[in-house]
């Protein structure tokens, strides 16, 4: 089964680039918004977004069928994914 996975990251973070390419190990397809290239009301928006399911604003943010993730834990991930 599909999972409909999303990565709310920054393009310079270190564990965004890790989580991301742990992603691409398992095959796992997802939607990667990079929040620093956005601007104006798009990044306004995202960011607002991102502030309702974690409020300190880390990165990344990964939200796996609605389950957030904040920061990359792949163990949590791969418990997400396996649902």
């Amino acid at each position: 089964m599909s999972k409909d996975v999303k990565v709310f990251a920054l393009s310079t973070c270190i564990h965004c680039k890790h989580c991301k390419e742990f992603l691409d190990e398992r095959g796992q397809e997802y939607e990667c918004v990079y929040v620093d290239k956005l601007t104006g009301d798009e990044r306004k928006q995202v960011i607002d977004e991102i502030k309702k399911v974690n409020p300190s604003l880390s990165f990344p943010t990964v939200i796996v069928n609605g389950k957030v993730i904040v920061g990359f834990d792949k163990a949590e991930i791969v418990q997400a994914l396996e649902e």
